[in-house]
């Protein structure tokens, strides 16, 4: 049986939905499964793809990076391909795990971010090495879709049907722009579910390479970090690593690439590391302090201009930054309660992070951003329901 005619079988969108709500995600999200499931909308989906039919393309869209005012460029497809094309990707990465190896932690059933952090800062001798971390530009959008679909062949040569499919949506030139139909170099397409299994294949071998030189080494996506005993060794390493990306039609962005020495702090995947401490990454709180800064601004002028109390922009500003912090979404992981609380063994970033929250809702509140502005005390923020990540972080131990 061929992976695309699990697609039609119940039994697989149950088990899809079981392992969604076991991440206890969205709640939207699974109840927008369970009615999709329940109503069947997935058969005229998994018909088409069985009788070679027409594919929709997809849609191209320019969306503000997580936390940051940069832009970059996503793909979706319409909500029912999309929904067969997540049960699909969910199938792939677990039919294929075992071509990766354990520096691998990007979309792999049973490991995540947290794993990778664990298994770096407890490798033996750590706090004496040199670390090399570097980020891929614009991964997603920039893996040359015909290197790809070389490998692709070797690895689906037991589903001819599957590779057929997988090949024809990769090769497609077109995207919807607007109303527009346009031809572009789109990669594997951020935002598009399939591009998590391709993501972690396109690099395999060099996760192999890494690992089997015993060294410590983590990659998530286009997040790649790895250790050495000497600088020598490191160096020879990043050396290496660009060497290789170069080669797959890649590049290193030469903006985050960080290198250092035994006793300094090294970050990944938004975590710090330091004496033995694991903290939440200096650039990662600085980009959370951006985006409460910008908000509260954003909601004074909504204020004023709509002649509302001070009261209700704070409520408004709660609202966000509890849903961002606490709530959970589609992407779990991607809620800084549950990316960070399970791993960090101090409180100081998030220290910082309720200090200025606390600025912004007195801010908001008192419209001014003198002294006066503590005027507004604590209790009162606490009681327009502000949560604390420190209390929250320490009631889930």
């Amino acid at each position: 049986m061929t992976l695309l005619d699990r697609l039609s079988l119940r039994e697989s969108w149950e088990s899809f939905y079981t392992y969604k709500k076991s991440l206890t995600g969205s709640t939207q999200f699974c109840k927008e499964l369970r009615d999709f499931i329940d109503s069947g909308g997935y058969i005229p989906v998994c018909d088409s793809i069985k009788r070679g039919g027409d594919f929709p393309l997809p849609r191209r869209a320019v969306i503000s990076k997580l936390d940051t005012q940069k832009k970059r460029v996503v793909y979706t497809y319409p909500p029912a391909e999309n929904m067969v094309l997540k049960l699909l990707t969910y199938l792939l990465l677990r039919k294929y795990d075992g071509l990766f190896c354990g520096g691998l932690y990007s979309f792999r059933p049973n490991r995540t971010a947290k794993d990778a952090i664990r298994s770096l800062t407890g490798a033996q001798g750590i706090d004496g090495m040199y670390s090399y971390k570097a980020d891929i530009s614009n991964y997603f959008n920039s893996v040359p879709v015909e290197r790809l679909i070389d490998t692709l062949e070797r690895v689906t040569a037991d589903d001819p049907g599957l590779y057929a499919f997988l090949c024809r949506l990769l090769a497609e030139p077109c995207v919807l722009d607007g109303s527009r139909i346009i031809t572009e170099e789109k990669g594997i397409m951020a935002g598009t579910p399939l591009s998590a299994f391709y993501a972690n294949l396109y690099l395999a071998e060099l996760d192999d390479y890494f690992v089997g030189k015993g060294i410590p080494y983590g990659r998530y996506s286009d997040d790649i970090i790895l250790f050495a005993p000497s600088e020598k060794q490191r160096d020879e390493y990043a050396d290496f690593l660009r060497s290789f990306i170069s080669q797959k039609g890649l590049s290193i962005n030469p903006a985050k690439e960080s290198f250092t020495a035994p006793g300094e702090e090294w970050t990944f995947l938004g975590f710090s590391y330091k004496n033995s401490v694991i903290d939440i990454a200096p650039a990662s709180v600085e980009k959370m302090k951006n985006k409460m800064r910008r908000k509260a601004r954003a909601l004074q002028r909504w204020r004023k201009r709509n002649e509302l109390s001070g009261e209700k922009a704070a409520l408004a500003f709660i609202r966000i930054f509890n849903r961002k912090l606490f709530e959970c979404t589609e992407n779990s992981d991607l809620t800084w309660s549950r990316w960070f609380f399970p791993v960090i063994d101090t409180d100081e970033s998030l220290r910082a992070i309720d200090n200025y929250a606390q600025d912004c809702v007195r801010f908001l509140v008192s419209g001014k951003r003198t002294k006066s502005r503590f005027n507004v005390r604590y209790e009162y923020i606490r009681s327009l329901g502000l949560r604390s990540l420190v209390h929250e972080y320490y009631r889930q131990e």
